[in-house]
């Protein structure tokens, strides 16, 4: 089974700038969020999915993501998911042996910006960036 252990915070600052590595264009809906689970689907750059993740207070839950044809991404994005659609800039920081994923939503959601850390355990220590 899968399972997904994460961290989230606000940022205080834009000083992640200078250290990323990639940038990431993303646009995900969600086909159901219900009291027990969320569906989406997303597509990063040229690669798309559905993700399942289980509705869980905490840093660790169950999270199932399967790769599905970009075109029938688009379809569902377009036709089946609620609105409104998430579209955001996933940048990649790389600092003190993890990897930050620093999304920067737009549309609906614009100004929000929101670090994540995906860890191997939900005790494994990890150094915050400034």
């Amino acid at each position: 089974m899968a399972r997904e252990i994460e961290r989230k915070f606000l940022l205080k600052n834009d000083n992640w700038k200078k250290q990323v590595t990639e940038t990431l264009s993303i646009k995900q809906g969600y086909l159901a969020n219900t009291a027990k689970a969320s569906i989406r689907v997303r597509r990063q750059n040229d690669v798309a999915n559905i993700n399942i993740k289980a509705a869980v207070a905490g840093v660790s839950r169950e999270e199932f993501e399967y790769n599905i044809p970009i075109d029938e991404a688009e379809h569902l994005l377009k036709n089946l998911c609620l609105r409104p659609i998430i579209d955001k800039q996933r940048h990649i920081v790389l600092h003190a042996g993890h990897t930050w994923e620093i999304d920067v939503f737009e549309s609906d959601n614009k100004g929000l910006i929101v670090a994540e850390i995906e860890l191997s355990a939900s005790n494994e220590y990890f150094e915050k960036p400034e």
